[in-house]
């Protein structure tokens, strides 16, 4: 254990005893995770820049820089980048999500979005839900999202859920 500069990789497992995934994303409209649930972890964002809309269960809540939300486990949730460019921390307690995201992605080369890199939209479906599942996440059916989300995805009007 020791201290890590912010240019080093994620806070991982191995790194925090077991307690945290600590990661920053920066992401684009379009490249969202479909609507899920964790049995395993409790999920928290902290916006850095950019703005975006949260589903978890019946709740929206916008949330833009500076702002962070908590998703407990067993909610579904989902969201949708409401601008250009959205950079979080994202933390998972406990940790071992991140294993679910290796392989996926690759980490950054510069402080721009990522051309071509492989998203949830241009990834096969059944094949990263069956990763993440093996992680304890779980996409929703459809029939699902529509009981269990019912504001998603609509957009929220400014200082909703506020």
């Amino acid at each position: 254990m020791g201290k890590r500069k912010s240019d080093d990789k994620p806070a991982e497992k191995k790194d925090t005893n077991g307690a945290f995934f600590l990661v920053e994303a920066m992401l684009a409209p379009g490249t969202e995770p479909p609507p899920h649930v964790h049995s395993r972890e409790d999920e928290l964002f902290y916006v850095l820049e950019g703005e975006f809309d949260v589903y978890v269960g019946e709740q929206a809540f916008k949330v833009e820089t500076g702002e962070c939300v908590f998703l407990p486990r067993f909610k579904p949730h989902a969201w949708v980048i409401r601008t250009p460019r959205l950079r979080l921390l994202t933390l998972f307690t406990p940790g071992g999500m991140e294993e679910a995201f290796r392989g996926m992605g690759s980490l950054a080369q510069s402080l721009d979005l990522p051309t071509g890199a492989l998203t949830y939209s241009k990834a096969d479906l059944k094949q990263t839900a069956e990763r993440f599942s093996k992680y304890g996440a779980r996409f929703l059916t459809p029939d699902e999202v529509a009981e269990q989300l019912p504001l998603y995805p609509k957009p929220l009007p400014p200082n909703a859920g506020s």
